[in-house]
């Protein structure tokens, strides 16, 4: 890594995965030091970060936040931005090496773009910058010369079972699923399960919006449209497979039929400072996996007439362009309404069916077209969870009928 702690940036320190990379850093300080950390809102706990990491700066997005936290904050002796467009500046900030992106939602593809256009690292906990936008992503760091390294516990598995691998022995990429709280379930028992049981995760602690997405499968969807795009495979070479335990977190199969694998406990620790300490490797933070105590490891094919929203994923995939976009959006609106307690669990699926439906795809040439598609999307879908179809307007004017 060179002489001294390599700089990092954290953006959505306060959530899930941006917590866990605290924990990272602060057992690390010889290799790791954080010199920003940004959040949204969360005041109280960036305050504590401050003190316990001792970063140059900090950001909070959300004005009404900043301006309340500003006082606390600044006579901790950190800089402190206020405002949209704060993780932007944040991620280029001087003497970071690598941008640790754990923004929730579309809201991280900006500072994604921008961490890459300023030539950092960027190592990827939101998938939807890649979901919505993965041909500019990777063309940005591409162009960039800088590395997209992924934190979710799946394409890290993915990126180390290739790590020295020729393309050409590659036959295809197996995702692994938990199955999510509600496995087994049939169809109809769905229509009344509340927000709580769907973020009550078997294996993982997670923020509410990823644990939603795990309970329909979204997520796993979300990630075979990421590994897409990290790993340049076609729909058809990229399979998901539920394995409840949540050991194997990802499968290689290569050309000759043999099968490589990633097997650890399921803390996201360990995934999170591999991307951190990439190339190399950091000391143990996480439990010894005790194969025999597991016993059994367990597959089964993933029940998509009970949990469509991977489909769903696959169709957007495969039709390019705008759609995986819009199927990102219009999942934020659906999954959001849910959790609000406005929509059924089935209606996430109905709802990012319908705008779909009603989406004329095309080619993504700049960050315009997304932006222009995510927002259509968004309208449509709080239009389909508010009353009966209409006719509704596509990106660039055309109307957009049921397909």
């Amino acid at each position: 890594m060179g002489e001294g702690p390599m700089g990092v940036v954290i953006l959505g320190s306060t959530g899930s995965i941006g917590q866990q990379a605290v924990e990272v850093i602060a057992h690390m300080p010889e290799r790791l030091r954080a010199v920003a950390l940004g959040a949204a809102r969360d005041g109280r706990r960036l305050l504590e970060q401050v003190r316990r990491l001792r970063p140059e700066a900090v950001a909070l997005e959300d004005p009404d936040a900043g301006r309340a936290w500003r006082p606390a904050l600044e006579r901790e002796g950190v800089r402190v931005l206020v405002g949209p467009g704060s993780a932007e500046e944040l991620a280029t900030w001087p003497g970071a090496e690598r941008v640790l992106v754990a923004i929730t939602g579309a809201a991280g593809l900006r500072p994604t773009l921008a961490a890459l256009r300023a030539g950092r690292d960027v190592a990827l906990a939101n998938k939807e910058s890649l979901v919505a936008a993965g041909a500019l992503v990777t063309a940005q760091a591409a162009a960039a010369g800088v590395r997209l390294l992924p934190v979710d516990s799946e394409h890290s598995a993915l990126f180390q079972c290739l790590a020295g691998r020729s393309p050409a022995e590659v036959e295809r990429l197996i995702l692994t699923a938990s199955g999510g709280p509600f496995r087994g379930w049939r169809p109809e028992a769905l229509r009344d399960v509340t927000p709580e049981q769907a973020v009550r995760h078997p294996n993982w602690s997670m923020g509410a919006k990823i644990s939603v997405d795990c309970a329909t499968l979204m997520n796993k969807g979300l990630e075979v449209i990421e590994a897409h795009w990290l790993f340049g495979l076609p729909a058809s070479r990229i399979g998901v497979v539920v394995h409840p335990q949540s050991v194997v977190h990802g499968l290689v199969e290569l050309r000759d039929g043999a099968m490589v694998a990633v097997l650890a406990r399921p803390d996201m620790r360990q995934p999170i400072q591999y991307a951190l300490c990439y190339p190399e490797r950091g000391p143990r933070l996480v439990d010894r996996l005790d194969l025999a105590a597991v016993g059994k490891l367990t597959f089964e094919e993933p029940d998509t007439r009970t949990f469509p929203c991977l489909a769903l994923a696959y169709r957007a995939l495969e039709t390019g362009g705008t759609a995986p976009a819009v199927l990102n959006a219009a999942n934020e609106e659906a999954v959001a309404a849910f959790l609000a307690g406005r929509l059924p669990f089935p209606g996430i699926a109905e709802t990012v069916a319908a705008v779909l439906d009603r989406h004329r795809a095309r080619p993504v040439t700049g960050l315009d077209d997304v932006l222009e598609a995510d927002a259509w999307a968004r309208e449509e879908a709080r239009a389909q969870m508010a009353g009966p179809p209409r006719t509704a307007v596509g990106p660039g004017g055309a109307a957009s009928p049921p397909a």
